[in-house]
């Protein structure tokens, strides 16, 4: 009896590329593990987390190794930063913004977590320190290594361009860079044209023109997706626009970042697939996500000794990848042995 011939026109199964991230491996033989065979990937980052919202120790037995965490008091900042263990934790300090500004009075928000920043109408150079460099210096000395500033329009004063511009160039000479919340409109292009760094949301309440995600991919602006908190499962306007965002910032060669908003709304701790799946709707192939996910941002290189281990064999559609990452934990990297 043999084998019936292959039906020429059924194509074969192809393997999932998951790029060069991805590494087939072993665990290392023991109890628990009995010579598992799964992915290694580069450890695991959440770029925006409120730890003051979650606890400071809300993450610390998840997949997660590495979390960026954009606004809480400076005294949570400067008790946390000193600690060891995992993740590893980069803080932007309180939210820098203007006078009776977002976040100023909004429920969530945690005693000390905002300051306000007064305009800066000086002409030139002076002796003395501007209240946008006293502002960051104060972050810096806290144990900040990102600047946060929030530009929402749409429940408060914003900062003018002179003042914004004088945050920006105060953190960059003390190397940091600075990430803002833009919401309302017109906030996306007074971003750019500040040369802000980072978004800490994609743009979910205005549609950004081409010209503009231009710029924006010209001066490197990351964007940090939150997609998930635009709608909580379900399609709204502003899920909508902020797809549509991300699709076209992709398409113009932008760089996105994998981000929750850990805090905001009821959300899993640790790798959060629904996030995942709609970076994966909004066009981030399997690679792309799991560069998004895996980037040390603001950090110049990923933590040494330990990786993620994700069980099992890879997916063989994108649709999978979400779920198949959500399995994923933190393994010390001697555990692991290359296929």
């Amino acid at each position: 009896m043999t084998d019936a011939p292959a039906d020429p026109f059924v194509a074969p199964v192809v393997a999932l590329d998951l790029g060069p991230l991805a590494v087939p491996v072993r665990r290392s033989l023991n109890g628990d593990h009995a010579g598992e065979t799964g992915t290694m990937l580069p450890p695991l980052v959440d770029h925006h987390v409120h730890l003051m919202l979650v606890g400071a120790d809300a993450l610390a037995d998840t997949a997660i190794a590495g979390i960026l965490d954009l606004g809480a008091p400076l005294d949570l900042v400067a008790a946390r930063r000193h600690r060891d263990g995992l993740p590893r934790a980069d803080f932007a300090g309180t939210f820098l913004t203007a006078p009776g500004g977002y976040p100023i009075g909004r429920p969530w928000a945690a005693p000390g977590c905002a300051r306000e920043v007064e305009a800066d109408h000086r002409a030139g150079r002076s002796a003395l320190p501007s209240a946008a460099e006293t502002a960051v210096s104060e972050q810096q000395a806290f144990g900040a290594s990102v600047i946060k500033v929030a530009l929402n329009a749409d429940v408060g004063p914003v900062f003018d361009p002179t003042t914004l511009a004088a945050i920006v160039r105060a953190a960059h000479e003390r190397g940091l860079p600075v990430v803002a919340h833009v919401e309302g409109d017109g906030m996306t292009r007074l971003a750019v044209e500040a040369g802000i760094d980072a978004l800490a949301h994609t743009p979910f309440t205005e549609h950004v023109d081409d010209a503009l995600l231009e710029r924006a991919v010209a001066i490197g602006q990351r964007w940090i997706s939150t997609l998930f908190v635009t709608g909580y499962g379900t399609v709204t306007p502003d899920s909508e626009r902020a797809a549509g965002n991300l699709r076209r910032f992709l398409d113009a060669g932008g760089r996105v970042l994998y981000g929750t908003d850990l805090g905001n709304g009821d959300q899993p701790l640790g790798v959060n697939a629904d996030e995942l799946a709609l970076m994966a709707g909004a066009g981030l192939d399997a690679p792309a996500l799991l560069a998004a996910i895996t980037d040390p941002w603001p950090r110049p290189a990923r933590a040494e000794g330990i990786a993620t281990f994700v069980p099992g064999p890879v997916p063989d559609t994108l649709d999978e990848v979400p779920a198949w990452l959500a399995t994923a934990c933190l393994v010390p990297m001697e555990d692991l042995e290359a296929l």
